[in-house]
């Protein structure tokens, strides 16, 4: 098959490198990690000037109109630089669900906003007892005069905290893990019965538990139809999971060229130990595992915007089995041939470990794949 890319996907993946190459040194990241924000606004700005933001969405709301692919260039790119930036939650996961549910009116007034980065989002369907279950949905919506009221709590959302507006799941009908019955909400954060408690997440980004008490909202903000909002949530969140697998595959890379860097500049008895036969062959088994993850993250990619299917499915979720598993291969060895300044906060190799890990247990862990893939495979 023909990878080759397109000049203008080529001129996205430079732009996006020269960006995270020129901005985000490992102090910078540093830095922007202890902000209130939790990451660089200067930085989110330009990614909407220059149109990073816009690159999943249709021109008709300012984007354009790129697909899994452009997105895989992307993510990849801000996966190598460690980038703190909320991309994933609020470009691709929460974008996602607002192109594909939100009505005329929604999309024309907040599309654009999102697309030129003006608008952050974030998406809010973890609870403390759902475990990687979308459907299993306790946060209750009842519908009163003029609107519904809310009440419940989501865990973990990622950068809730400096987000202008949430998607929140909440139960419409049903119990708590039917498979219907679950709606979508276009939530302000400051309206009265919100409350945030933030908290730093294992890699350095901002996350929040989002508590909603008595939350009285209007019926403009309900997100597509009520009670059938679970099929476009598992599809976006399938979306989410592509771009996040590039995000690893970049991070990835990081952690292979640091590694190769070092066994090539630290002496022991006298010589490099890059050139001690066992340690080549460590290196060789991490650029395989790479390689394979790469290929998974393309395969992935182009699955991501096909229409919903169970062949989509598998592919999505035997491609998070992999890099998962890669990248937790790649982060143990890597700090193995680093011995102990692989785990110093001071070295960025580290920081790669750990995101690593965070992405390994969003949106599901490699075991819940596994079961998943398991599930839908198809016996002849």
């Amino acid at each position: 098959m023909d990878f080759k890319l397109s000049e203008e996907q080529q001129m996205l993946q430079d732009t996006v490198s020269r960006l995270v190459r020129d901005s985000y040194d490992f102090e910078s990241r540093e830095r922007f990690a202890a902000s209130e924000e939790g990451f660089s606004v200067a930085f989110w700005q330009q990614l909407g000037e220059l149109g990073l933001t816009a690159v999943p969405f249709v021109s008709e709301y300012g984007g354009f109109g790129g697909g899994g692919v452009e997105t895989l260039l992307t993510m990849t790119e801000l996966g190598r630089g460690l980038c703190l930036e909320p991309y994933l939650h609020s470009v691709i996961f929460a974008g996602g669900l607002l192109a594909q549910l939100g009505n005329d009116e929604q999309r024309a007034e907040l599309l654009p906003q999102v697309a030129s980065g003006q608008l952050q989002l974030a998406v809010a369907v973890d609870e403390p007892t759902s475990h990687y279950q979308l459907h299993d949905v306790r946060t209750r919506a009842e519908a009163v005069s003029g609107g519904w009221k809310l009440n419940g709590r989501k865990s973990v959302v990622v950068a809730g905290h400096s987000a202008g507006m949430i998607v929140v799941s909440a139960r419409t009908a049903g119990s708590d893990r039917d498979e219907s019955g679950v709606s979508l909400f276009l939530l302000d954060p400051n309206a009265p019965g919100v409350s945030r408690r933030v908290y730093p997440t294992m890699d350095g980004r901002k996350a929040c538990e989002l508590y909603l008490e008595n939350v009285v909202v209007s019926a403009a903000v309900l997100l597509g139809e009520t009670d059938q909002a679970l099929t476009a949530l598992r599809y976006q969140q399938g979306r989410a999971i592509a771009a996040q697998c590039a995000e690893a595959v970049g991070s990835m890379e990081a952690v292979c060229d640091l590694t190769l860097d070092y066994l090539k500049t630290r002496k022991q008895f006298g010589q490099v130990i890059g050139k001690f036969q066992v340690l080549q062959h460590r290196m060789v088994d991490m650029r395989i595992e790479l390689d394979q993850a790469t290929s998974m993250a393309i395969l992935a990619a182009c699955a991501a915007d096909a229409p919903d299917s169970d062949d989509r499915s598998r592919t999505l979720a035997a491609a998070k089995v992999l890099i998962v598993r890669a990248g937790r291969f790649i982060a143990d060895q890597g700090i193995q041939l680093h011995g102990g300044i692989g785990l110093t906060w001071e070295y960025v190799l580290s920081h790669h470990a750990k995101h690593l890990l965070m992405l390994s247990h969003q949106f599901g862990n490699d075991d819940h794949h596994l079961k998943t893939y398991s599930r839908l495979m198809q016996v002849d």
